[in-house]
């Protein structure tokens, strides 16, 4: 099977906003305002394999070099965790707040 990459807009499953397409022409994979994602691939990004789809929650970050900062999801079905880039129209700050707010309290 041949990857093909689709750059749509959608409404999100889970906060119901509407979705435009990637600003730089990439494909979204998960929504900017709740960064949350459904669980459609199995092995490879693309594949749309998984029988699953789940709701892919974000829960933490990663930097890869190459790549830069990515989101780590995870599927609140069965518990499988991908990492997807960040977009640029993400709204990734406020979810790095949220973070270190749980952070922070679980130290207390």
């Amino acid at each position: 099977m041949s990857f093909v990459m689709y750059n749509e807009s959608f409404e999100c499953e889970y906060c119901h906003k509407s979705v435009i397409i990637h600003p730089e022409g990439s494909a979204r994979n998960h929504c900017p305002f709740c960064l949350c994602s459904k669980h459609v691939d199995d092995i490879s990004p693309w594949d749309r394999a998984s029988q699953c789809h789940g709701k892919m929650q974000p829960i933490d970050v990663d930097y890869r070099k190459n790549k830069g900062y990515m989101i780590r999801h995870q599927c609140t079905r069965c518990k499988k965790t991908m990492l997807n880039k960040v977009a640029p129209d993400d709204d990734f700050l406020d979810f790095i707040k949220q973070l270190n707010k749980e952070r922070i309290s679980l130290k207390e």
